[in-house]
């Protein structure tokens, strides 16, 4: 049987997410965006009522949500605001490689903490010349008795200014490609670490972006996750929880974005009728309302994929090329419909459009959606 319900528990989630949405993010998201001012105290009352974390599991005194609960969750933060949502959901993301590949130990030490405090966390892989090529990566992480000694440099990574320990992935044996990386968790306040500057970006400025250098780093060896050469399959395992999530963010952008456009074309007339009656405007909103629906549906499945104890990676990559793709086709559209009130900053559309774009670029680009859909249907015949 097939079915799209929600359980109660899901709906009360859903609804306390889009209570806190429309009241503490929304009211604030143009602050945020013109000041690029980290939304510190607005993501720790999402802590305090449990909007963070959800998925730690309950031994580590997490709520051990699935990811479709995370996604709904998501969608609704990001309505408010996406830049808020990234900032929140940067935990999200360092935490999920020590959920999928870590021990006990390092289950209780770094997952514990972030639900007896608030404290954010950061995943660190992403560096100058490496980007959508993981394999280019230069970070390397020395034996020395008992430790690793960490040098590299990372780039782009949210949260790392604010961040008390990192996901970092390097490389033990360069000379084994893929297989010779290693993942590790670092503490934030050990020295030889230096964080840069926060990066201008076009949108979702409320984000912490920054790139972060080590310097003869040490880290011990019970802070490796998994045996050494298991750091890429970790990293890897790890997009199959977080994309679905990031997803429901691009499906909360596009919703909101629709609304306006629907608000603006009942509203705004010529010719004597709103242009909501209008054809043109008319196709555009029931595109806007087709797409969302099929890019939420798609992040449900690939979410409950993964719930299921099955893997998702084809179900994940396709939930994040169309609604990442829905998110800056909605947002750009909603801008048209606008027309020239949508250009201007005074109105919320523009900010939506440049927020939006960076859905088809970070945790792996449209472009790399689309490789991994390939390779799912012709290696692996699904």
């Amino acid at each position: 049987m097939i079915g799209f319900s929600l359980t109660d528990e899901q709906e009360q989630l859903r609804a306390a997410a889009r209570d806190f949405a429309e009241n503490e993010i929304s009211p604030r998201a143009a602050h945020h965006d013109e000041s690029g001012e980290f939304p510190r105290e607005i993501c720790r009352k999402a802590w305090e009522i449990g909007l963070m974390n959800t998925h730690v599991p309950v031994k580590f005194g997490g709520l051990g949500l699935g990811v479709l609960d995370g996604c709904l969750i998501t969608e609704e933060v990001s309505w408010g605001c996406s830049g808020v949502s990234t900032a929140m959901d940067a935990n999200t993301l360092a935490e999920a490689p020590v959920i999928v590949a870590g021990n006990d130990d390092q289950k209780t030490r770094f997952l514990g903490r972030m639900t007896e405090r608030f404290l954010f966390a950061a995943y660190a892989v992403t560096e100058p010349e490496a980007g959508s090529d993981v394999q280019g990566i230069k970070t390397t992480a020395r034996k020395a008795g008992g430790d690793y000694v960490i040098n590299g440099e990372k780039m782009w990574i949210t949260g790392a200014s604010v961040a008390d320990w990192f996901f970092v992935l390097a490389y033990t044996d360069p000379s084994k490609g893929y297989r010779g990386m290693s993942a590790f968790l670092v503490e934030a306040a050990t020295p030889g670490i230096e964080i840069g500057k926060k990066e201008a970006n076009l949108g979702q400025r409320a984000s912490d972006t920054r790139g972060i250098r080590f310097t003869d780093v040490v880290v011990p060896e019970k802070n490796r996750l998994g045996a050494e050469g298991d750091g890429w399959r970790i990293a890897m395992a790890a997009f199959d929880h977080t994309r679905p999530i990031v997803s429901s963010a691009a499906v909360g952008l596009a919703r909101r974005a629709m609304e306006h456009a629907i608000r603006y074309a009942s509203e705004r007339k010529t010719f004597g009728s709103p242009i909501a009656r209008h054809q043109a405007v008319g196709f555009m909103i029931a595109e806007m309302a087709r797409d969302v629906e099929a890019a939420r549906l798609l992040v449900w499945k690939a979410a409950w994929t993964i719930d299921q104890g099955r893997r998702n990676t084809r179900e994940a990559a396709i939930a994040k090329l169309f609604a990442a793709d829905t998110a800056m086709r909605v947002a750009t559209d909603a801008v048209q419909v606008f027309g020239g009130y949508g250009y201007s900053r005074e109105y919320p559309v523009e900010k939506l459009l440049r927020d939006a774009k960076v859905f088809q670029i970070y945790e792996g680009t449209s472009q790399i959606q689309r490789l991994i859909v390939a390779r799912e249907i012709f290696e692996r015949g699904k």
